[in-house]
């Protein structure tokens, strides 16, 4: 072998090395996953806590079923809402449809809309809230059971890869 044929394999050898360490040093960033199932959110109640407190780069799902009414001109219907009604802009959450699930993160967080199914990622510190989106609360009736999902990345850096908006309504 060729001196310098000699020196390109022992090159090419030890950059292998070095490469196959670095991948070796590279871990999977450990998940904490907390689950919370059938919690109760009842139509004629305000602002209703899931005892969940959440931090920037929590993933979080949230799936809900059962019958509630807003307004008994709309009758019952699921966590979705309305199907023909939109909820006006004094509603909390408005130019969704009426009477769907809402949610917050902290106690003075923006609304955004849960409806039946809804996932994201977290980019405050607060606790998790959720209630029907109306105005008036008294005439309400019904409650939906909640599945709640928070993954919690050990390390506290959020997932770039996950989405941060929820499914269409």
């Amino acid at each position: 072998m060729r001196p310098r044929h000699a020196v390109l394999l022992v090159a090419a050898l030890a950059a292998m090395c070095l490469f196959a360490s670095a991948l070796s040093s590279v871990r999977a960033r450990p998940l904490h996953h907390q689950s919370l199932s059938q919690v109760q959110v009842y139509a004629y109640r305000d602002w209703q806590s899931t005892t969940y407190s959440l931090h920037p780069g929590d993933r979080y799902e949230i799936s809900a079923k059962g019958k509630w009414l807003y307004s008994p001109m709309v009758g019952l219907h699921g966590p979705a809402g309305s199907k023909h009604h939109t909820s006006p802009p004094f509603y909390p959450l408005p130019d969704v449809p009426g009477g769907a699930l809402i949610g917050r993160v902290g106690e003075d967080g923006q609304p955004f809309y849960v409806g039946a199914k809804s996932w994201g990622v977290v980019d405050r510190t607060g606790r998790l809230y959720l209630r029907i989106d109306d105005d008036r609360l008294g005439d309400n009736s019904g409650k939906l059971s909640v599945d709640i999902t928070i993954v919690t990345p050990q390390t506290g850096q959020p997932d770039a890869a996950v989405p941060t908006t929820s499914p269409s309504r």
